[in-house]
C-alpha cells in the first residue's frame, strides 16, 4: 500500500479545506517545495498534489508555479484538479507529473477519460471519485451529480481504468477517520486499486486501510498538525 502525503494548492500555498468548503480553509504554509523536501526526505515515494483553484474553475497560475517547483525535486506526482481536457492531461504529463487525477470530466466527459486512457496508458491515468452519501460531487465538490460511486466506477472500469482515488465528502479534513466500509465495498465491487482518502487522523486509520486491502491512502491534516508521524507510517 503506497502513502501519499497531499499537497493540496490553493492561490499557490499549501492549504486543507474542511469538506472542500474554501470558506473553512487552513494555510499550512507558503513554500510547496519546502514541504515537499520534507515528505520526500522523511521516505514517501509519491505526493498526491491538487490544484483547488483549477477545481473551483479559478485562475490558477500560482498552482502551476509551485507544482514545477515540486516537480523539479524529482518526486512521483500524482496530481489533480480542474483537468477537463486531453490537453489539460497531456501538458501536465510533459510537466514529469506520473498520474493524472481527474474528476468532473468522468461524469461529464466520460468520452475524454477514455481517450485519455488509451492514449497515455492505464497506469498514467486516475479517476478521483469523490462523494457524499454514495453520490459523486462534481466541480470542487459543489454539486451533486447523480450518479452512484459504484457506478461510475463501473463505468470507467470498461473504458480501461485501473485506479480510483474515493473519498468521502463529508469527512474531509475533518479528521474523523476513514470511511472504510464504502471504500472497501467500491473496491470489491469495480476491482479497480482503489486509494482511500478524506479523514485520516490516527495511525490506525492507514493500519485500517492496509488491511482493507486498498492500494493507497492519501494523507493530509493529519500530517501537518501532527496527529500521524509519515516515517512511522511508511515503516508499517
Amino acid at each position: 500500500m503506497i502513502i501519499y502525503p497531499a499537497i493540496d494548492l490553493r492561490g499557490g500555498k499549501v492549504v486543507r479545506l474542511k469538506e472542500g468548503d474554501p470558506a473553512r480553509m487552513t494555510s499550512y504554509s507558503d513554500d510547496p517545495a519546502e514541504m515537499a523536501r520534507k515528505w520526500l526526505g522523511m521516505g514517501a515515494g509519491w505526493l498526491h498534489v491538487v490544484n483547488l483553484d483549477g477545481a473551483f474553475g479559478e485562475s490558477d497560475h500560482a498552482n502551476r508555479v509551485a507544482l514545477e517547483s515540486i516537480l523539479k525535486l524529482g518526486a512521483h506526482v500524482q496530481f489533480g484538479g480542474g483537468m477537463r481536457s486531453l490537453d489539460a492531461i497531456e501538458h501536465a504529463l510533459d510537466l514529469g507529473v506520473s498520474r493524472v487525477v481527474l474528476g468532473t470530466i468522468a461524469i461529464e466527459k466520460p468520452d475524454i477519460v477514455a481517450d485519455a486512457l488509451k492514449k497515455f496508458g492505464a497506469e498514467k491515468i486516475a479517476v478521483g471519485i469523490d462523494a457524499r452519501d454514495g453520490l459523486v460531487r462534481v466541480r470542487g465538490w459543489k454539486d451533486n451529480s447523480g450518479v452512484s460511486a459504484v457506478d461510475l466506477a463501473l463505468q470507467m472500469r470498461t473504458v480501461g481504468l485501473g485506479t480510483v482515488i474515493f473519498t468521502d465528502v463529508s469527512r474531509d479534513g475533518l479528521g474523523s477517520g476513514l470511511n472504510i466500509a464504502a471504500t472497501k465495498e467500491l473496491s470489491e465491487k469495480s476491482g479497480l486499486d482503489v486509494i482511500a482518502s478524506g479523514g485520516v487522523h490516527t495511525i490506525e486509520d492507514v493500519i485500517a486501510a492496509r488491511d482493507a486491502g486498498l492500494a493507497g491512502v492519501i494523507i493530509g491534516r493529519a500530517l501537518y498538525e501532527g496527529t500521524i508521524d509519515l516515517k512511522s507510517a511508511l515503516d508499517m
